[in-house]
């Protein structure tokens, strides 16, 4: 994970709902910054980090993710008091995505994707727990002519509530009647026999160790960082372990 610095905050993103931002890095390149000062706060950061790696690591076309330093000195520029507010909250290390410039909301009836790719996408999100790819929210871009995935901060919900959280790993996911892809997605007994070898354990501790000690703590029942890093690698690895019963759910829904 490559790490830059805001330099400009160029303009706010208002479709979305934690008000993201196009910024320029001290690299030159833009990016879509994701605010740990937002409303969902740093969980949003860690599940958008966590669930995008995964969805590289399987080899979903997810935009390069970074950290960000982010100075609050950055909102003296800025006219809208909210945003301002947002900034200065959100001072110190941040989370965006690749800027993809040109790109457009993915259409389900215009670019309907290959029944491979949809299989593949619906089978991640019903893994990953992600309520926010509808068709009223799709969360997907379509650039030169490609779909990629953005926006995974709604996924992992169950860090929302830790009790019993190991328990719930191997629950269904019955919001996956609501994915905008699961009409397409004909061929997911083949993804799940793809995809799911492509997650070992090593896999997913590594992207866990990237969760920063800054987003980490708060009001969660473990006694340092370290265990609560571990707690989410050992949700994730337990369910992806056979029998997946989301994978059996995602079938019944399209059925």
């Amino acid at each position: 994970m490559r790490t830059i610095t805001a330099t400009r905050y160029v303009t706010p993103l208002r479709e979305g709902g934690s008000l993201p931002a196009i910024i320029e890095g001290d690299d030159f390149g833009l990016y879509v910054l994701k605010f740990r000062g937002a409303g969902q706060g740093p969980k949003a950061l860690i599940a958008e980090l966590v669930a995008g790696e995964l969805a590289r690591a399987i080899g979903l076309p997810v935009p390069e993710i970074v950290f960000v330093e982010l100075d609050p000195d950055l909102a003296r520029t800025e006219p809208d008091p909210e945003i301002q507010h947002l900034i200065r909250a959100s001072g110190g290390l941040n989370l965006a995505l690749d800027y993809l410039p040109g790109s457009i909301t993915f259409d389900p009836v215009v670019d309907q994707p290959d029944a491979a790719l949809a299989s593949a996408i619906v089978w991640f999100d019903a893994y990953a727990s992600n309520v926010d790819r509808t068709p009223r929210n799709t969360n997907l871009l379509v650039w030169h002519r490609k779909l990629w995935l953005i926006d995974h901060g709604a996924a992992l919900y169950f860090h929302h509530a830790w009790d019993g959280y190991l328990a719930r790993a191997t629950d269904p996911f019955a919001r996956i009647r609501d994915h905008v892809l699961l009409p397409y997605a004909t061929e997911l007994r083949e993804a799940d026999e793809r995809f799911a070898t492509l997650l070992p354990g090593e896999t997913i501790e590594r992207i866990v160790a990237s969760i920063p000690d800054a987003w980490l703590g708060g009001d969660v029942p473990f006694a340092g960082m370290g265990e609560h890093r571990d707690a989410y690698a050992q949700y994730l690895c337990r369910r992806i372990e056979a029998p997946r019963a989301f994978v059996e759910e995602a079938i019944r829904a399209r059925v």
